[in-house]
């Protein structure tokens, strides 16, 4: 991961020794993979994960925890997400105590961006908590897809909707060549 620390309200930087991270996001949207990508090694399958999977290593001096969730379906509504996989999902944040620094929100840079994606990822992360974002990065995945094209401009170019969980997100987002 590129950034060693956080930046505090006063603007002063903040090094932390450890870093928790939970990875959230639809079915092969590439969690596991950028999980893999953050700790620099093959530690998730990359199959369906069907509950959360939670893995540790030492990233650039630092203990960094990954958990990965099992995802939902893009467009589905969180009422036809199954139970299991909205436990999970609420789970998450208990394992790696006392609560993730961030949660990635990871999404497949080639997707078109919906109105229905956008309201399916609002319902799923409110299942944690109405605060969850000032806590979430929007991450995009297979960012080589963007060929010349930035990440920026890949989000103007999709549209309100996209623009809309960005800037829920505080503008935090991240692209991964995974």
């Amino acid at each position: 991961m590129a950034a060693s620390g956080l930046n505090t309200p006063s603007g002063d930087y903040l090094h932390l020794s450890e870093l928790r991270i939970v990875l959230l996001g639809y079915r092969v949207a590439g969690k596991s993979s950028s999980g893999n990508t953050i700790l620099g090694r093959k530690e998730f399958d990359l199959r369906r994960t069907a509950q959360c999977v939670k893995r540790q290593g030492e990233v650039a001096g630092r203990q960094v925890t990954v958990v990965d969730t099992p995802g939902w379906w893009a467009n589905d509504p969180v009422e036809v997400t199954p139970e299991l996989v909205k436990q999970e999902i609420v789970v998450s944040v208990s394992l790696c105590p006392p609560g993730p620094h961030t949660l990635l929100l990871v999404i497949d840079v080639d997707d078109t961006f919906t109105e229905e994606y956008r309201r399916a990822v609002e319902e799923h992360l409110t299942l944690l908590s109405e605060t969850v974002w000032s806590h979430t990065i929007v991450l995009f995945t297979h960012g080589d897809f963007l060929g010349d094209t930035t990440i920026e401009q890949h989000i103007e170019r999709q549209g309100k909707a996209l623009q809309w969980l960005v800037e829920k997100c505080g503008n935090r987002v991240f692209g991964l060549f995974n």
